[in-house]
């Protein structure tokens, strides 16, 4: 089985290692086949998200059996007030196509690496002792998790020189953290894992 999973870009592809380590204690002998098609800072939309789309699911050797669009909530502009608005905006583009799967990370990707607090002090030395973001996705528009996290490697001592690089951060942050932390706190995180684990024939968290 081969599931496409469009993602704005390379910093969402470093997460998929993580993904599929913790997708493999709970799919063994029916993991699918996941393939990240980045889209260099947004995922298309309107009709070019349903021509993707439609791509995708087109018979031939590279044919993806569904196909899952994860957005950004929070994508520097207004085209999403909310997660169930992001979602719906991309059913109606795509239309009645049931293999198709809309998902967001609220309110960005970096939601996601807010739980991990104390690898977070271990790579910027903050002297900060407790997370201050018990909900991640309620972290908003207004300071977005990107934002909130890239003051926080600006400042620390081991990371003032060059701050938070999302394609080189994400990894490190997640790298040997146990991603049922995140899915336990982030409640698209959880809805978005549990699509992958019903296609894969798995019961949902």
């Amino acid at each position: 089985m081969r599931i496409a999973i469009l993602v704005e870009g390379k910093t969402e592809t470093a997460f998929k290692p993580h993904l599929v380590k913790y997708l493999e204690t709970r799919l063994e002998g029916r993991m699918p086949r996941l393939d990240f098609v980045p889209h260099h800072g947004r995922i298309p939309t309107e009709g070019k998200l349903r021509r993707v789309v439609e791509n995708l699911l087109q018979p031939g050797k590279s044919q993806a059996d569904d196909v899952i669009a994860l957005t950004d909530v929070y994508t520097g502009i207004t085209m999403f007030p909310t997660a169930q608005a992001a979602k719906d905006k991309m059913r109606a583009w795509v239309g009645d196509e049931p293999r198709f799967h809309p998902h967001v990370a609220l309110h960005d990707f970096e939601a996601w690496l807010l739980p991990y607090w104390d690898r977070i002090k271990e790579l910027t030395g903050s002297n900060r002792q407790r997370s201050p973001w018990p909900h991640p996705e309620r972290v908003n528009h207004g300071n977005s998790p990107a934002y909130r996290l890239a003051e926080v490697f600006s400042a620390g001592p081991k990371t003032k020189t060059d701050g938070y690089i999302k394609t080189r951060d994400a990894g490190r942050i997640l790298k040997d953290q146990d991603l049922a932390v995140a899915i336990g706190v982030c409640p698209e995180l959880k809805s978005f894992v549990n699509t992958i684990l019903t296609l894969g024939g798995a019961k949902p968290l």
